[in-house]
C-alpha cells in the first residue's frame, strides 16, 4: 500500500502475461468523504489487502474501467456483497456470470461524481474504457489507455515489441493496436476532456506514475488523435 495523496491510495498487485508479455497489476482507491471506499481495477483479492482497506475505510464501490480489467471481480464480490460493481458494456458482456448494479456507459448521476469525475473513451472496435478525475488530488486515473512501463520491464524481443506498441517510459501512451481502431473524430472529443482537466498526476494501472509535468505528458501521450 502505497499513499500517493490525501484519500489517494494504490495497491500492486501479481504480474500477469498478456500478448505473452509480463503485465503489472494495479489497483487504485479513493477514500471518500464519508469514509467510503472506491476501488478502480481490483487486483488479486487476499485477506491481508482485506485487513489493509478496513483500515482505510468501507469497500463500497468497485470499479471495472474496460473488459481487460476484470479477472479478480468474482473473489471481491464474493468478500464483499455489499459492494457497487460497476463496469463497461464490454465487461458486463463478457463477466455475464457476475451481476452489475451499473454500466460506466450511461451517462447518470454518479455516487462518486461530487469528488471523481470521469469520461468514457469510445470510437474503437476493441476497446473501451471509462477514464476518472479524482479532484480533490488533481489525479487522472486510467488503466490501459496510457501505459507506462520502465525501460528495463521488458527483456528482448518483448522489449523491442513494446517499444513499437509505444508504452515504454518515458514515452507510455495508448498501445499502438489500440491507436490504430480509434475513430479519431470520436476518441478526440474524449481526449480533449481529458486534458481539460489539467492534472497533476496521472496513475495507470500498467507502469511509471506521473507525479510532475502531468499535462505535458498527457499532451505528448495522445499527440496521435490530432
Amino acid at each position: 500500500m502505497q499513499q500517493l495523496a490525501e484519500e489517494l491510495w494504490i495497491f500492486e498487485g501479481d504480474t500477469v502475461t498478456f500478448y505473452h508479455c509480463p503485465f503489472t497489476t494495479r489497483m487504485t482507491v479513493v477514500r471518500m468523504s464519508n469514509g467510503d471506499l472506491w476501488l478502480h481495477s481490483p487486483i488479486a483479492y487476499s485477506f491481508y489487502l482485506a485487513e489493509q482497506l478496513a483500515i482505510l475505510g468501507t469497500v463500497r464501490y468497485l470499479v471495472a474501467p474496460n473488459h481487460l480489467h476484470h479477472l479478480y471481480l468474482s473473489d471481491w464480490v464474493e468478500h464483499y456483497p455489499d459492494a457497487h460493481l460497476s463496469g463497461t458494456d464490454q465487461v458486463i458482456r463478457k463477466r455475464a456470470d457476475l451481476h452489475f448494479d451499473d454500466s460506466l456507459n450511461v451517462d447518470r448521476k454518479w455516487p462518486w461524481r461530487d469528488e471523481i469525475d470521469q469520461v468514457l473513451v469510445s470510437g474503437s472496435s476493441l476497446m473501451q474504457e471509462c477514464v476518472f478525475f479524482h479532484h480533490p488530488s488533481q489525479t487522472v486515473i486510467v488503466t490501459d489507455l496510457i501505459e507506462n512501463f520502465p525501460e528495463n520491464h521488458f527483456k528482448g524481443w518483448r522489449k523491442l515489441l513494446c517499444k513499437l506498441a509505444g508504452i515504454v517510459a518515458p514515452n507510455g501512451k495508448t498501445p499502438l493496436d489500440w491507436r490504430l481502431s480509434f475513430k479519431k473524430e470520436v476518441v478526440r472529443e474524449h481526449i480533449h476532456t481529458i486534458q481539460e482537466w489539467q492534472p497533476e498526476r496521472i496513475i495507470m494501472a500498467h507502469g511509471e506514475i506521473i507525479e510532475q509535468d502531468a499535462e505535458a505528458f498527457l499532451q505528448r501521450s495522445f499527440n496521435w488523435v490530432e
